[in-house]
């Protein structure tokens, strides 16, 4: 279930609804994380544009992969704008021992953060500011060889 938002994230809606929706679903482990965006280096906060194809098709792929361990992974994402302070990435996993959860939601995370088709600006001043030095090469783009 990948769920895309404009703005920041309803964190307490989003977390309830989701531990509503599988609860009953019997998973021994409902492991969340949640992004909070840091007021750091005089920014406002940051803002968001995704490449939803792309995304999409990452997540299903990382879907595959849990469901093959019996587990299923939630993942929603600010587009646009996110102040300070508010979260623009909430992550789950639902596994059927705590041990696969955490290790599926410490690699779905690093693996977000280094291949998902998000490009993140600075908030400064009220003008978005590509934030290059924080970013990571999207793999398999730029020119061909």
């Amino acid at each position: 279930m990948l769920e895309l938002y404009e703005g920041p994230l309803h964190v307490e809606e989003i977390i309830s609804r989701w531990y509503g929706d599988v609860k009953d679903k019997n998973f021994g482990a409902f492991i969340p994380f949640i992004g909070i965006v840091r007021d750091e280096q005089g920014i406002d906060g940051l803002s968001f544009d995704i490449y939803e194809p792309i995304l999409k098709s990452w997540f299903d792929g990382w879907q595959a992969k849990a469901n093959q361990e019996n587990a299923m992974l939630l993942m929603a994402h600010s587009k646009g704008d996110v102040p300070n302070h508010t979260s623009s990435y909430i992550s789950a996993v639902l596994s059927p021992q705590r041990k696969v959860g955490l290790r599926l939601i410490n690699d779905f995370v690093e693996d977000f953060k280094a291949s998902a088709p998000i490009w993140k600006y600075d908030l400064i001043d009220g003008k978005r500011v590509y934030a290059k030095n924080r970013s990571m090469p999207l793999g398999g783009a730029g020119l061909l060889a």
